[in-house]
């Protein structure tokens, strides 16, 4: 039987599997198939691709964004409050509660106003905001990040890919006012490079779920020796009379 704690670690991984990953291949599709039009029409070629397949990757891209960024924050958010309530921070260290509450709301704001301004001052602006108020939350004590492995850590990687999603909002205005094609390459670089990230996260993700034990084992699995893999002897139950 699986508690309610445990059931809430299910979240992100869920969210993952079932909304960021199809969105993934939906965006791939609609990016592949805007790039296959407008190498037709620069070839004087008469495409059977529709025209609006660039407006479906914008609109698939931003709904893929803003899932990739909640599902950052929902990764964030969970331990983080299991952190407050299991040290009582609002009795130990109320300054410091205060912090995250205070960040975790500002971060959430400056993410939703990213999809409503359209300014172009305000978007890197609003951008920044919300990539360092996920970095601070994200390097709160309570975070599983496996700094010791930070090269094929899910948190960096993730983060990684966090903040080339938050960097696509910024600039995808940028992509179709510019006529040299330089944001437009720009972006299909970073993207690239995020599509990486996406593949490694499925990995490392997977590998965390095994890592990461149900809250009734973590008094015994972390006693292991994780660097030799070793675990002490469990005492044998005893029988009943």
């Amino acid at each position: 039987m699986v508690d309610f704690a445990d059931a809430l670690r299910l979240l992100h991984p869920l969210i993952a599997v079932a909304i960021v990953f199809p969105l993934i291949g939906i965006v791939c599709y609609f990016a592949w198939q805007t790039q296959q039009r407008r190498k037709q029409q620069a070839a004087g070629e008469k495409s059977k691709i529709p025209p609006t397949s660039g407006t479906e990757h914008v609109n698939f891209g931003r709904w893929l964004a803003g899932a990739v960024i909640s599902l950052a924050l929902i990764g964030i958010g969970r331990p983080l409050i299991a952190k407050i309530i299991e040290s009582q921070l609002w009795q130990s260290n109320p300054a410091q509660l205060a912090f995250d509450v205070f960040v975790f709301v500002a971060t959430l704001a400056c993410f939703v106003f990213l999809y409503r301004v359209k300014h172009p001052i305000w978007l890197p602006v609003l951008g920044l905001a919300t990539a360092v108020g996920v970095l601070a939350l994200g390097f709160q004590d309570g975070i599983y990040r496996n700094d010791k492995e930070w090269y094929s850590s899910h948190f960096y990687i993730g983060m990684g890919a966090t903040l080339l999603m938050i960097l696509s909002l910024v600039i995808v205005q940028r992509i179709y006012q510019d006529k040299t094609g330089a944001w437009r390459r720009a972006h299909v670089a970073l993207n690239s490079t995020a599509l990486l990230l996406f593949f490694l996260q499925g990995a490392t993700g997977v590998r965390d779920l095994l890592d990461i034990p149900p809250g009734w084992q973590e008094p015994f699995v972390y006693k292991c020796d994780f660097k030799n893999h070793t675990c002490p002897v469990a005492a044998p139950a005893q029988k009943s009379p």
